[in-house]
């Protein structure tokens, strides 16, 4: 139950981390300043993609609460997807998912 508590938990911080660095202006517009300084590097490149940048938030989360290597790694994997999930369902503007292609041979 510890597990499943600090999985969700855990979650939810990553997604308003990872949306806080991805898309907010932050106070006084600092985190807006911060993205052009970044420019286009792979720092600047990680913050456009929110789900490469969910995936370096979630790994600090997962060191703190996983309890061997294993569950760790799970964790940090898992943290991610549901925050990918997250910031899909509260996308405005967007379907949840993409519509399924189905081509015939």
């Amino acid at each position: 139950m510890a597990l499943l508590l600090s999985f969700l938990l855990g979650s939810f911080a990553v997604w308003r981390v990872t949306h806080l660095f991805h898309a907010e202006d932050g106070p006084w517009d600092v985190l807006v300043r911060l993205r052009k300084q970044l420019g286009n590097g792979f720092f600047g490149q990680l913050t456009d993609c929110f789900y490469c940048l969910s995936l370096w938030v979630s790994a600090p989360f997962a060191w703190m609460l996983c309890v061997d290597v294993r569950s760790g790694f799970l964790l940090w994997l898992a943290m991610s997807g549901a925050a990918i999930l997250l910031q899909r369902f509260t996308e405005r503007n967007s379907p949840p998912f993409p519509p399924n292609t189905y081509e015939e041979l």
